[in-house]
């Protein structure tokens, strides 16, 4: 975490949380939903602008991912200066790249290690690794294919409604924190 927002969570430590506002889709991208746009449906709908607008300021995007973290609920959160932005997930909190040795690379830009390769119902690939799960993104399912006729993988069927409990993430903050206000 950023060394500017620690002390801006020092300096303003009760500022309010943040809900719905944003999500990360299944290829990796950040999406910033206003009031407007959350009254379209949750970011996991297929209702046309319900995810919001693409980030893709360089710079903000940098910022978003040397400060997105876990609470100990598995709610994924941006911490921006001292207020806590949870993260309505389409899927899964990363979203692996994988690089020319097969090695995973989140969204973040960080490496880690596979544990486990797995392939849900509607043939999404996603892996287990030191860092949590995360889904692969879509271009790189065919080194995917190719690591697992190499050996260097074997592959697990799971469901995707059971992955949420199972690795300890929230897809909607947001809904859990109106289900608990309720």
């Amino acid at each position: 975490m950023d060394d500017i927002v620690k002390q801006a969570m020092t300096k303003w430590p009760n500022v309010p949380d943040c809900y719905g506002w944003l999500g990360l889709d299944s290829r990796g991208h950040w999406h910033m939903r206003d009031d407007r746009v959350q009254g379209l449906g949750s970011f996991q709908s297929e209702v046309p602008g319900a995810k919001g607008s693409l980030l893709t300021h360089e710079k903000l995007v940098a910022f978003i991912h040397r400060n997105y973290a876990a609470d100990e609920k598995g709610q994924w959160f941006f911490q921006n200066g001292p207020q806590r932005v949870y993260v309505e997930l389409e899927l899964t909190p990363y979203v692996w790249r994988l690089d020319d040795d097969y090695m995973p690379i989140a969204q973040t830009g960080e490496m880690t290690l596979v544990r486990a390769c797995l392939m849900d119902e509607v043939g999404r690939v996603y892996l287990e690794t030191d860092l949590g799960l995360g889904l692969v993104h879509s271009m790189d399912v065919g080194q995917v294919a190719d690591a697992l006729e190499q050996g260097r993988w074997k592959l697990v069927d799971c469901e995707s409604k059971h992955l949420p409990n199972q690795y300890r993430f929230v897809i909607s903050p947001q809904a859990m924190d109106k289900a608990n206000k309720a």
